[in-house]
């Protein structure tokens, strides 16, 4: 197949909320957005605008389907895979809280915090868990036979997302913050999968 009639893949991180702007890690706690977060997926809706994309997906989090609803695309295919880390007990604290846990803390290197404090157990994801899911939106999209996807979801997903699509590490996310209500592009660089695009959102 031609270059340039490989499929793309763009990505959509969602628009701010509250727990977004504080910095609190938000994977199933399903908040809507803020004012700024809808200005922002309404901005993005503009970046997007003139793009014909044969397939359209979205995590099924409020968030992420608000931002694609505003964005001027009401009726995504859900798709469970593009959900945010599972936090387990890391879910609605900040890094910072989260390290007087567990020194160190990262989700790249750690996965998700599963004991308090109190020892009690909560169900997250590590690594592993999340690169096979995510490596199913992948797949998913180089085999959907259009030339453009989009993906509306989540930050570490997102980025963990873009790790899969270039055959590297995920842990590498790390280099590659992705910030609310921006937007990227994932495709080729002749032989070689490529990150296109990263962080669009200045219009």
């Amino acid at each position: 197949m031609p270059i340039d009639e490989r499929t793309q893949l763009w990505l959509v991180r969602h628009g701010a909320t509250e727990w977004s702007e504080a910095g609190r890690h938000t994977s199933v706690t399903d908040l809507p957005l803020l004012p700024a977060g809808e200005s922002g997926a309404r901005q993005v809706g503009e970046l997007l605008s003139g793009h014909d994309f044969g397939l359209v997906l979205s995590s099924p989090r409020l968030r992420a389907t608000e931002t694609a609803r505003l964005a001027g695309f009401p009726d995504p295919v859900i798709d469970d895979d593009l959900v945010e880390w599972s936090y387990g007990k890391g879910e609605g604290l900040t890094s910072v809280q989260i390290r007087e846990m567990i020194p160190d803390w990262r989700i790249w290197t750690h996965g998700a915090p599963r004991l308090d404090r109190q020892g009690d157990f909560a169900p997250g994801e590590d690594v592993e868990e999340v690169e096979e899911r995510l490596t199913r939106v992948v797949e998913r999209a180089r085999t959907s036979g259009v030339a453009k996807v989009l993906a509306f979801g989540h930050g570490h997903a997102l980025r963990s997302l873009a790790m899969v699509w270039l055959g590297l590490p995920v842990w590498q996310a790390a280099h590659f913050p992705l910030y609310t209500g921006r937007v990227s592009v994932l495709g080729y660089e002749k032989e070689s999968p490529a990150l296109v695009a990263w962080n669009v959102g200045d219009l």
